[in-house]
């Protein structure tokens, strides 16, 4: 059985290794214009509008897993107070803090694994968020929500948007993509050595990645127990994720694709 910590520092090396693949084609121009300009920054219209209803203005907040920084300083451009942005891999925050520096926003980047958090980082958030592309890689759920629901002071929010679980039993690049691929049980690691990218596009391998498939089951059920109350779930039959998984989207048997989850710390 492989260490939570050998996951881990797996996947951060092979995140640094395709930073290169974002950096290529991270339009600093285009980002800066979308943060000053648009109403949510990156978050989407559907995000956007829990986090006005939850309130960010005034808060202090922070994102767990907030690779290139754009949707952490997303939340300073929607009001709060201050904002820190949590990620393991290095070459990322490198890319958020010329974000940050080109923006003029303020927000504050740290390094770490979510299992190891230095024993400064204070617990005094009133608001976290969590999105696409975080729980998948997290080995060990009840640690994760723990670790979460640590930052967060009592009677504060966690935000999350994420993929659905059901579409993991999907494979868009299948023979037939629309059969499942996979069990929704399905708890082994899958590990590959493609750059990990959101554009569909390929490159040379990376160091080994792995990704883990979770039931809503399992994802709330963790949360309760680290303490956490769900006040909401709402599923949604649009994507969040990469676009290669579009062709799912407006079909007649529809599946949920992704989903918003609202808890409160106890």
């Amino acid at each position: 059985m492989r260490k939570i910590s050998e996951f881990t520092s797996d996947n951060k090396a092979a995140w640094n290794a395709s930073a290169t693949y974002h950096q290529a084609t991270l339009d600093i121009e285009a980002c800066v214009t979308r943060l000053r300009d648009t109403q949510h920054g990156f978050f989407d219209s559907t995000f956007g509008v829990t986090l006005n209803t939850i309130g960010v203005q005034g808060k202090k907040a922070v994102q767990i897993g907030c690779n290139n920084g754009r949707e952490a300083l997303s939340l300073a451009k929607m009001g709060a107070t201050s904002v820190l942005g949590i990620d393991q891999s290095d070459a990322f925050l490198t890319q958020a803090e010329t974000l940050k520096n080109a923006s003029g926003l303020e927000c504050q980047f740290l390094c770490a694994d979510i299992y190891h958090l230095p024993p400064q980082v204070d617990g005094d958030f009133d608001l976290g968020v969590i999105t696409i592309g975080v729980l998948n890689w997290m080995p060990d759920l009840e640690r994760f929500f723990q670790a979460a629901a640590g930052l967060l002071v009592s009677g504060s929010t966690l935000a999350i948007y994420e993929t659905h679980p059901v579409l993991e039993m999907f494979d868009p690049a299948a023979p037939d993509p629309f059969t499942p691929q996979s069990s929704y049980f399905d708890s082994v690691p899958h590990a590959s050595e493609d750059p990990i990218t959101y554009d569909g596009s390929s490159g040379e391998n990376v160091p080994v990645s792995w990704w883990f498939s979770h039931t809503m089951g399992a994802i709330i059920t963790a949360a309760i127990q680290a303490g956490l109350k769900v006040d909401r779930l709402t599923e949604y039959p649009h994507s969040n994720r990469e676009v290669q998984f579009d062709i799912y989207e407006g079909c007649h048997a529809q599946v949920p694709m992704c989903f918003e989850l609202v808890l409160t710390k106890n």
